[in-house]
């Protein structure tokens, strides 16, 4: 028996600035996309999600502090978010040696990609459009 989903549904949590956090990230958005029956868009979402935390890690996150995860399920979207505290506003650049490609990815997976405010430093999101699991 299926069950029924109420929308929005929200899932977060904060990662402190290291390594392992990446992993868990992953691993904690593809229980929630278990959950939710959004196995078709897994290994993109992951992806995204790969990216984006990596990128607040080595660019948004000074040390002592960390990053929150939230993800997002509407009726007809997913979006996933990761908060920062750093400053500047990310955007796509040529890729240098083997890095320099996240946010490329990310636009190039994704429905649509954004950098929002927030105080301190900024949120970077992505959406994916899916349908509710009947």
């Amino acid at each position: 028996m299926n069950e029924a989903i109420q929308l929005p549904c929200v899932r977060e949590r904060f990662y402190r600035r290291e390594r392992r956090s990446v992993p868990a990230a992953r691993e904690f958005t593809s229980e929630a996309l278990e959950a939710w029956g959004l196995g078709a868009v897994r290994d993109d979402v992951l992806l995204c999600v790969s990216e984006l935390a990596t990128n607040a890690l080595v660019h948004g996150v000074p040390p002592g502090r960390g990053y929150l995860l939230r993800l997002a399920r509407y009726e007809e979207a997913l979006r996933v978010e990761v908060h920062d505290s750093g400053d500047g506003c990310p955007r796509p650049r040529e890729p240098q040696g083997e890095s320099g490609r996240g946010l490329l990815l990310v636009a190039a997976v994704a429905d649509k990609w954004g950098v929002g405010e927030r105080a301190p430093g900024k949120v970077v999101w992505c959406e994916f459009g899916v349908s509710v699991r009947r």
